[in-house]
């Protein structure tokens, strides 16, 4: 026997057993006699037989579900990409009997979430991705699918909670820490006495703060090293494009560091172009061709970006590596290359 695989058929010898009953234990269908199913186990645990968990998988009558939690997607927008990667994922499981769903979500709206969460648990999920713009909500959901034993996988951002099954995504604090790093770099301290962050308004019970990390990390660099500097944030609306301009008046030519923290930056295209101030520098997230656009006329000075598809394509790979063969990823947390790019760089990224 050591000189061989053993097989299910073995097992079946060695309980006393149908290759049938074998087959029924190992996938937990049908009906098998206590005793029937004592003997089985028993047999391999003797043998030490490896059931072919892709075999059995494909076996089965019930195809698992990786579900995707995710803002609703429009064309340009970060959430598109983070999809595109995600049906990436899913293409590559074609034939696995693991089929894929994308949940969608209103990224302004709690109870839309809330309501997306609740049609996931409905589809019994063998494992979940998400993206956990709403702080509160995200807490209730993934304790639901921690007593329900569903893995889930955080991607953009995560909370910090102790269960999670791994995290896709920038380290967001030390983002963050760049970016302020990157914003005042050979400038001297009388340079840095005001710096202006554009924030976006999101739900009006401010529940959704997916920056919040980068923010804190950006804070603590320009703490430590120009502490005499003033933050401010100026509030913009992406729903009324109209009047973004009317709120970015008090940006005037004095205010020469400008960030922004999410994917957005091009929404200041418009008034940048329209109020020039030599030596201003502006820097934001994410290679958007709108947000590259931007980049490459020098309205903006530099962009943080990443490879943002492979957040996604390699949360639906490690989920379905899990529920396939059982393997568990090295690395509970997977940071993507924080990229660095400039009007110098952009074309051959």
């Amino acid at each position: 026997m050591q000189d061989k695989k053993i097989t299910i058929f073995d097992v079946a010898e060695c309980a006393g057993v149908s290759k049938g009953t074998v087959d029924r234990v190992l996938h937990n269908r049908g009906e098998v006699s206590k005793t029937s199913a004592e003997k089985v186990r028993k047999a391999i645990e003797e043998l030490g037989y490896e059931p072919n968990l892709y075999a059995s998988l494909l076996a089965s009558k019930k195809a698992r579900l990786i579900a995707c939690l995710l803002p609703e997607v429009y064309p340009g927008e970060y959430w598109e990409k983070i999809r595109t990667g995600f049906e990436a994922g899913a293409e590559s499981l074609a034939g696995l009997n693991v089929r894929t769903r994308i949940f969608s979500y209103d990224q302004y709206d709690p109870a839309s979430f809330d309501a997306a969460c609740s049609d996931v648990l409905a589809s019994e999920p063998a494992g979940v991705v998400v993206a956990p713009l709403f702080k509160n909500g995200t807490i209730n959901f993934v304790k639901q699918l921690r007593d329900r034993d569903i893995p889930y996988v955080y991607i953009d951002s995560k909370l910090e909670d102790s269960n999670y099954f791994a995290y896709f995504g920038m380290p967001m604090y030390q983002s963050g820490y760049l970016c302020a790093a990157l914003l005042t770099e050979r400038l001297r301290p009388e340079d840095v006495k005001l710096i202006t962050v554009v924030r976006i308004i999101r739900d009006k019970s401010r529940q959704s703060d997916p920056t919040v990390n980068r923010r804190e990390g950006f804070s603590d660099y320009i703490m430590e090293n120009f502490p005499a500097c003033r933050i401010e944030n100026f509030f913009i609306d992406p729903s009324h494009p109209e009047l973004i301009e009317a709120a970015l008046q008090e940006l005037t030519e004095d205010r020469k560091l400008v960030v922004m923290f999410n994917s957005r930056v091009h929404l200041l295209s418009s008034f940048l172009q329209k109020h020039p101030s030599p030596g201003r520098r502006v820097i934001g997230f994410d290679n958007l061709d709108r947000n590259m656009e931007a980049l490459r006329s020098g309205l903006v000075t530099l962009l943080i970006a990443q490879h943002t598809e492979r957040q996604s394509i390699r949360a639906v790979e490690t989920l379905a590596d899990y529920i396939i063969f059982g393997k568990k990823p090295l690395n509970r947390d997977n940071y993507v290359h924080m990229d660095i790019l400039s009007r110098l760089n952009i074309d051959n990224y």
